[in-house]
């Protein structure tokens, strides 16, 4: 399974796309914005990654406009948190086969770019 999930009006979602060549490796390309997450894509994420809250963003502008920085939250809090706003997702997320890359520090990314070039 090649997967990437992205926002398509993000500029630095598109330069990894663009750098990583993920849309010209027969990856699945699914814009969260226009194509929600759904229940499964989340939990098959969580089980990739090992936590709900590894793929939480909180750069999100929401993450302070709702105070959260404030709350406890729980892995429950950050699965419900990413299926009900999209920008809750660290993005992008990545899924080769049985690993996932999420997020976009250049060691992340470094690691998706290596293991699109072996495709």
């Amino acid at each position: 399974m090649k997967k990437f999930y992205h926002l398509g009006n993000c500029t630095t979602c598109q330069a990894i796309i663009k750098a990583t060549k993920v849309d010209q490796k027969g990856f699945d390309m699914q814009d969260i914005k226009t194509e929600k997450i759904t229940p499964a894509q989340i939990d098959e994420m969580k089980a990739f990654s090992g936590s709900y809250e590894s793929l939480f963003s909180r750069r999100a502008l929401k993450y302070k406009e709702l105070g959260l920085k404030d709350k406890a939250l729980t892995e429950k809090d950050y699965r419900d948190l990413i299926l009900e706003e999209y920008t809750f997702l660290k993005r992008p997320v990545a899924i080769i086969g049985k690993k996932i890359f999420v997020g976009n520090d250049k060691k992340n990314i470094a690691a998706l770019t290596e293991a699109v070039e072996k495709l």
